[in-house]
């Protein structure tokens, strides 16, 4: 029996690492997002007890704010780890840290039950959920990015983007299954609690696919070469500020667009529109079905045409449908439209997101660049918007303020995008001037 070709098991790493990246975000994604649709629909009743609904939901949004807020923790310390000791043994750790902490918030006691403890247990292991995110997406970009070619890195990098929107399709598909299957006060007294533990179950298949991986290429000949960093977030710092402040901007646009259409649009649906919680479940579930399949075919258009023009078309997009939304939301059709053209435009910036920030940073400090660009933003963009859209919405009672601010967070994205580089050569990929 022959053995393979060099090809043959490159290309065999290559679909490994696509699968370890895709299955491991998708599986903290799912960890994450189920938190995010939690704060949505339950946690503000059982955590932050209140008369006012909106004043619950806001308190329960800041917890889902810790979870941002601490990703810049994870993406300094993880980053600088992937760059140190390898991508492979950090991907394992977060992907393990975060598991663990959500089957945690599974087990917690209500405010019913423990008062003030029970929030702050929630904030905790929030916290660790959020600093676990923080070191698996610039490891996961580079898990398969690494492993593929020039002229293909748009396509095989969107296996970490494709997380999100799957691991958010399941999360929402059990809560959206256990709401239909039990009654509203089951849901609340123990239902919810069945979405977190199955976490344990998950991270035990993402752990084993990982286990298995190898090191990705470009580490290896880093490694062999002895041009590891020993502080490679002074050097980011120090002499990658440009490309770290590009980075972090295009990336404000897509989270805060996210943010609208995948999280807080589950309050706007029950609270303003008078819909039911599985209605507005069934809205994100749509349109994270179709992200599934954007997001690939977005990051091949990135490939070929470019990534600053497919992300800039759907930052503009996004933009101007968030004003749209607004005027044509009133029911459960026009809700599931507006959700879906909503993440079709942020499939458009999310793509092509994951090629862009790691091109922008040399190949030896390019974990810890593009972790750095991806937790900092979070917090500017992702943290923050959930949170201002409750409070413009109660203060305000109308959602042009919250198009206004997306407006806003799109535009920043778009001046991120002009200052970044456009790679067109591998050489310039691999190690960028």
């Amino acid at each position: 029996m022959s053995s393979p070709t060099p090809d043959t098991t490159e290309r065999r790493g290559l679909y490994k690492a696509f699968a370890a990246s895709l299955s491991g975000t998708s599986l903290e994604w799912y960890d994450f997002a189920v938190y995010s649709s939690a704060a949505a629909l339950v946690f503000g009743d059982l955590f932050f007890p209140g008369s006012d609904p909106l004043t619950g939901t806001l308190q329960a949004f800041g917890t889902y704010a810790v979870g941002y807020i601490a990703r810049p923790l994870g993406g300094i310390f993880f980053g600088r780890l992937g760059d140190v000791i390898g991508r492979k043994r950090v991907l394992v750790a977060t992907l393990l840290l975060i598991g663990v902490a959500t089957f945690f918030i599974g087990l917690l006691p209500t405010h019913a039950q423990a008062g003030a403890l029970a929030p702050t247990l929630l904030v905790v292991l929030r916290f660790a959920q959020g600093v676990g995110v923080g070191g698996e997406w610039g490891g996961a970009v580079l898990l398969s990015s690494e492993f593929s070619q020039a002229g293909q890195r748009g396509f095989w990098a969107s296996a970490a983007q494709v997380g999100p929107p799957l691991g958010t399709l399941m999360a929402n598909g059990v809560l959206a299954l256990l709401a239909g299957l039990l009654t509203e006060a089951q849901f609340l007294s123990w239902g919810w609690r069945l979405a977190f533990l199955l976490s344990a179950v998950l991270v035990a298949f993402g752990l084993l696919i990982r286990s298995k991986l190898e090191e990705t290429p470009v580490f290896k000949e880093l490694e062999a070469r002895g041009d590891r960093p020993t502080a490679p977030v002074t050097e980011v710092l120090r002499t990658q500020r440009r490309p770290l402040i590009a980075a972090i901007l295009a990336r404000v646009g897509p989270d805060v667009l996210y943010a609208m259409f995948a999280v807080f649009v589950l309050t706007y649906a029950t609270k303003e529109l008078d819909l039911s919680r599985g209605q507005a479940v069934t809205a994100v579930l749509i349109g994270s079905a179709c992200q599934v399949a954007l997001i690939p075919f977005s990051g091949y258009l990135s490939d070929r045409y470019g990534r600053r023009l497919i992300y800039g078309i759907g930052a503009l997009g996004g933009a101007v449908w968030s004003v749209v939304f607004f005027a044509i939301a009133s029911s459960l059709g026009t809700l599931v439209l507006g959700v879906v053209v909503g993440l079709v435009f942020h499939s458009l910036m999310y793509g092509p997101q994951a090629a862009f920030v790691s091109e922008q940073f040399t190949a030896r400090l390019r974990y810890t660049g593009s972790s750095l660009a991806y937790t900092f933003a979070g917090v500017i963009g992702g943290a923050l918007a959930p949170l201002a859209f409750t409070y413009f919405l109660a203060k305000t009672g109308t959602g042009y303020v919250i198009a206004a601010y997306i407006i806003v967070a799109c535009a920043v994205t778009l001046v991120g995008l002009r200052l970044g580089r456009a790679v067109v050569d591998d050489d310039l990929v691999l190690n960028p001037a």
